[in-house]
């Protein structure tokens, strides 16, 4: 099982950067989420990593595959 990370850095003025690591497809934002929350809920910025982009397609083409598209 890999270790799954969350990093949160603050800046000086106060902006707040969120990066998870070790989790696959979009389930990262299910975790950020109550974090997020805690924050304001307020996001200014999502960018998804390669991996995560990769993965939701793979997970689409299998769900396709299933539905006998």
């Amino acid at each position: 099982m890999e270790i799954q990370e969350i990093e949160v850095f603050i800046d000086a003025e106060g902006q707040v950067e969120v990066k998870v690591h070790g989790v696959k497809g979009t389930s990262c934002l299910d975790i950020t989420r109550p974090l997020e929350e805690a924050l304001g809920g307020e996001v200014e910025l999502r960018e998804m990593t390669p991996e995560a982009e990769e993965t939701v397609s793979d997970e689409v083409e299998e769900r396709q595959r299933q539905q006998g598209r």
